[in-house]
């Protein structure tokens, strides 16, 4: 049997492949608030939260001016991006109200809260924040018991900070 992963491990940063790096930055920056850490010309750029050295990575080296992959393809289903807190999650959908983006899906996990978007390249995009793990769901067996329930986005909108 192998052995599991470190219980400390983590996913660090996402590097995504884009259309028009300026576009793409607009959304992640512009709309979700990253940071842009540093741009290597018109090819890349980095960006992150908090002044961390990313937590996203962009470039069009194989894709400027390309399109989204086909439906019924294989590829990234969406990159998360988790949110401290409900507050937060609730401001992060907030600015994508105000920005005009669609949601295209919410749902209660019962382990968390998650709202989905895609991005201007087609890349899902899933804004969420997790529950404390006291509280997640479990079987009479004690095995995690997630669900898929519909979130009330006017209800999450209302815990937006003002």
């Amino acid at each position: 049997m192998t052995e599991p992963i470190h219980p400390q491990a983590r996913i660090g940063h996402v590097h995504l492949k884009v259309a028009d790096l300026d576009r793409a930055i607009a959304f992640y920056s512009g709309v979700l608030g990253f940071e842009l850490q540093q741009k290597f010309g018109t090819q890349a750029a980095f960006l992150s939260a908090g002044g961390y050295h990313h937590h996203l990575g962009l470039n069009t080296w194989d894709s400027l001016g390309g399109t989204p992959a086909p439906k019924g393809h294989t590829g990234l289903y969406h990159t998360a991006i988790l949110y401290p807190c409900r507050a937060q999650l609730a401001d992060a959908v907030a600015r994508v109200k105000a920005a005009g983006i669609p949601i295209e899906g919410a749902a209660d996990h019962g382990v968390s809260e998650a709202v989905y978007i895609s991005d201007p390249d087609g890349n899902g995009v899933e804004l969420y924040h997790d529950r404390p793990e006291a509280d997640w769901p479990r079987g009479a067996d004690g095995s995690l018991a997630m669900v898929n329930r519909p979130l009330d986005i006017d209800k999450l909108l209302a815990d937006a900070p003002r």
